[in-house]
């Protein structure tokens, strides 16, 4: 595929719009989101940045080629285009006597439109943690937004705290969050007869993993994706920070998740995605902190 060997400005300028730290985040977010994209409200969102800041990152990567947009009504849908950063492996293997797969570089065919999921059954997530002050609530809120239709959300603590953290709280407010109507609770509400039937129950700290837990149906898939505990920061501003880095944390797993095909696989293989999800990077250096 000659055409589409690169010249030498247009690689260095692809490295250039990748070597930093929103930008690579943005594009790799966008990756998880192929071929339907995110509006720019959201991605701002997910990796909880400024609009304007957002804004500034992605018209870079568009100069690079490796986003497209989209108007549709009032947002600009964003997608990555994954063949402008495979043109750029092509040139590089070439030198090497190398190819990549004619696959890897079809054309990108955004825009494309997230298809409804009219008849399909909704999937029950209950996320747990010491407290359900912290991280359960931030995956909760996550996961009740991006998993639209598809997902219902819940989380609860094997100790639960008097009340969701403020300042947690208030991460998710600034975000666009309604955040009305947390609260921290056990997880024995979920053991009730009448209690939502889970499809996945997931823990987010390594002291509730470890503990007995609920009774919970036989099918459903448990997995521990570890992440510090924001909460235990003292200074106000630390605090904030590893509230905000969780909240990242978090965030991308969930994309990762919500992108699962989950139609397609199998109980073993999607125990296994679910572990791989705990992998991702940043998950061992994270989950050091034990939950209170």
């Amino acid at each position: 595929m000659a055409e589409d060997r690169l010249t030498t400005a247009e690689i260095v300028g692809i490295f250039e719009a990748l070597a930093q730290t929103t930008r690579l985040e943005a594009y790799r977010l966008l990756l998880r989101y192929l071929p339907y994209g995110l509006p720019a409200g959201d991605i701002a969102r997910l990796l909880a940045v400024p609009h304007n800041t957002l804004s500034t990152h992605i018209a870079h990567l568009e100069r690079a080629g490796l986003v497209l947009g989209r108007r549709e009504g009032r947002s600009v849908i964003y997608a990555a285009n994954s063949s402008k950063l495979g043109h750029v492996l092509s040139t590089m293997l070439a030198d090497l006597g190398a190819s990549l797969d004619d696959v890897a570089l079809a054309a990108p065919a955004f825009p494309q439109k997230r298809p409804k999921s009219a008849g399909k059954r909704v999937r029950n997530v209950l996320f747990l943690c010491s407290g359900n002050a912290a991280r359960s609530i931030l995956a909760e809120a996550i996961l009740n937004r991006e998993g639209g239709d598809r997902f219902h959300a819940y989380s609860a603590g094997s100790q639960p705290a008097e009340r969701p953290d403020p300042i947690g709280v208030e991460l998710l407010s600034s975000l666009g969050y309604d955040t009305k109507a947390f609260r921290s609770k056990s997880w024995k509400e979920f053991t009730k007869p009448d209690a939502p039937r889970m499809d996945f129950v997931i823990t987010l700290c390594d002291d509730i993993c470890e503990q007995p837990c609920g009774p919970w149906p036989r099918n459903a898939l448990l997995a521990h994706w570890g992440v510090a505990d924001p909460a235990l920061k003292r200074d106000d501003a630390q605090k904030r920070a590893a509230f905000m880095e969780a909240y990242r944390r978090i965030g991308a797993r969930l994309t990762a998740f919500v992108n699962l095909p989950f139609e397609s696989l199998d109980r073993a293989t999607l125990k296994s995605r679910l572990a791989d999800i705990a992998t991702m990077e940043g998950a061992t250096e994270l989950a050091v902190d034990h939950a209170a």
